[in-house]
C-alpha cells in the first residue's frame, strides 16, 4: 500500500472501533513497562512511542513521573482519543501525526518504543526506511523496546499481513548497530478473547 492507503486504513480502524475494542488493546502494558525499567531509562529520559495509536502506555508513564514523552502515529483519530482520555495531562506530551518511515526528529531520544508497528512492514524497503528513522532518532547507547508477533503468532492483523519475529530474525532485520539484551514472550488476550503470541525485545544501540 502507499502511504496514503496506509493512513486511510488506520484512520478507518480508529474511526469505526473503540480503542478498547481493537485487538491490540491493553489496559496495562506490563511487558513494555518491565523492559523500559530494565533499560535503565527513567522519568527524565526522552522517550518516543512510535505507532502508539491510543495506547495507554503514555498514561502509565505520566503516572510514573515521566516528563519527556513523544507519541507518534499515522492516525489523527487515534491520537485525539488518547488526548481526550488523558484530559489536562495530555498537554505535557508531544503528539505527532507522522509516518515512522519518514520520521526525523530534531533531537535524539534515549528510548524508542514500538509495540506492533514493525511487524506490519512486509516490504524490505519499508523496513530499511524504518531502520533509518530509528538510527536518526535514537542516541548511541540508547535503547529500543519492541514487540512483534512471535513465530507462533498470527500471520495477519487488522486485515493486513505481518512478519513474525524471533530474536535472530529481529536482530538481523535491525542490523549490527543494535545488540539484543533481552527477549520475553507474552500471550496477549484480545478483547474478543483470542490469544496472540507476542515477543518483546530490549535492544541497545551500539556506539557509546
Amino acid at each position: 500500500m502507499t502511504e496514503a492507503d496506509d493512513r486511510a486504513h488506520w484512520e478507518h480502524i480508529y474511526a469505526t472501533r473503540s480503542p478498547e475494542a481493537v485487538s491490540w488493546y491493553q489496559a496495562e502494558p506490563t511487558r513494555s513497562l518491565e523492559l523500559i525499567e530494565a533499560s535503565g531509562a527513567g522519568p527524565h529520559s526522552a522517550l518516543v512511542d512510535v505507532g502508539a495509536g491510543a495506547s495507554r502506555l503514555v498514561d502509565c508513564l505520566l503516572a510514573r513521573g515521566w516528563q519527556d514523552i513523544t507519541v507518534l502515529d499515522f492516525s489523527v483519530t487515534a491520537l485525539e482519543a488518547a488526548q481526550c482520555r488523558l484530559g489536562e495531562p495530555a498537554a505535557a506530551v508531544n503528539w505527532l501525526v507522522a509516518d515512522v518511515r519518514e520520521y526525523r526528529p530534531e533531537r535524539p531520544f534515549d528510548l524508542w518504543h514500538d509495540r506492533a508497528v514493525f511487524h506490519f512492514l512486509t516490504d524490505a524497503a519499508d523496513r530499511e526506511a524504518y531502520r533509518r528513522s530509528l538510527e536518526a532518532a535514537l542516541r548511541p547507547g540508547g535503547h529500543v523496546v519492541m514487540a512483534t508477533f512471535g513465530p507462533d503468532g498470527p500471520e495477519r492483523c487488522s486485515g493486513l499481513p505481518v512478519v513474525r519475529y524471533d530474536a535472530e530474525a529481529l536482530t538481523a532485520a535491525l542490523g549490527s548497530g543494535f545488540r539484543l539484551l533481552e527477549e520475553r514472550a507474552e500471550q496477549h488476550r484480545t478483547p474478543s478473547g483470542v490469544t496472540q503470541a507476542f515477543r518483546y525485545f530490549l535492544l541497545r544501540r551500539e556506539g557509546a
